[in-house]
């Protein structure tokens, strides 16, 4: 299983929001290009990046960041936020950007997904973040009738190399991810499923591992509070 250090980009800053608010934001370093170039230096193997303005812009807003831990970090990144468009999909792969994910144009306009994810094998997830088993848009302000399952379902043939799913009321909290939910999903598609939201302590990682259908789990608070020890946590996840 594959951990992914979080680094969620406002206004410049690497950040953690607390349920999505984004009035509730503690700034963890204003240099997000040195933050990641220490997770890589600690040995992780990808990197997540959020641009949470741009998920609100519906367009990219930390484009220079997200371009300096490009040029900074030879591990691969994913970045959600604000990628709504062919364009800014070839535009950010073309950067060096390995993998984008797409959140709300996959309910928007799922007929993109499936465009892109054929345009650009491997290069394309989609981000399935929920409240309450529904699927949430735009920064996570807007929610839907869509069901989280359904939809991963409807992409099955897609070729999407990954779904990365936030249960929205764990997110920042620090109170353990929605380990049940996760693995219901991972169980229900053929997708590898990435878990999101709340991964607060190794306890966490080892029982998202010992489901044996989760690929992946992302941590962002947990890491810049020293509650996870990336070191740690990528020695007990290899072996």
């Amino acid at each position: 299983m594959i951990l992914y250090p979080a680094i969620d980009l406002k206004d410049g800053n690497a950040v953690r929001l607390v349920h999505g608010d984004m009035a509730q934001t503690t700034v963890f370093n204003d240099d997000p290009a040195a933050q990641a170039k220490a997770f890589v230096a600690t040995g992780c193997e990808w990197l997540h990046l959020v641009d949470l303005n741009g998920a609100f812009a519906g367009e990219p807003v930390n484009a220079a960041p997200v371009e300096a831990i490009l040029k900074a970090c030879p591990v691969p990144a994913q970045l959600g936020g604000g990628i709504r468009d062919m364009a800014t999909i070839e535009r950010w792969l073309d950067k060096g950007l390995a993998r984008v994910i797409l959140g709300t144009v996959a309910v928007e306009n799922p007929d993109l997904v499936r465009e892109a994810a054929r345009a650009f094998p491997g290069k394309v997830a989609v981000g399935l973040d929920a409240r309450n088993g529904r699927v949430a848009t735009r920064g996570w302000a807007e929610e839907t009738d869509v069901m989280v399952t359904d939809l991963a379902k409807s992409f099955e043939d897609a070729g999407i190399a990954a779904i990365i799913y936030t249960d929205i009321l764990r997110d920042g909290a620090m109170k353990g991810p929605n380990i049940d939910a996760t693995a219901d999903l991972a169980r229900a598609v053929s997708i590898p499923v990435i878990a999101s939201g709340g991964v607060s302590s190794m306890d966490d990682l080892t029982a998202l591992k010992a489901t044996g259908v989760i690929s992946g789990a992302i941590s962002g608070r947990a890491l810049y509070d020293g509650a996870i020890d990336l070191s740690s946590a990528l020695t007990h996840l290899r072996a």
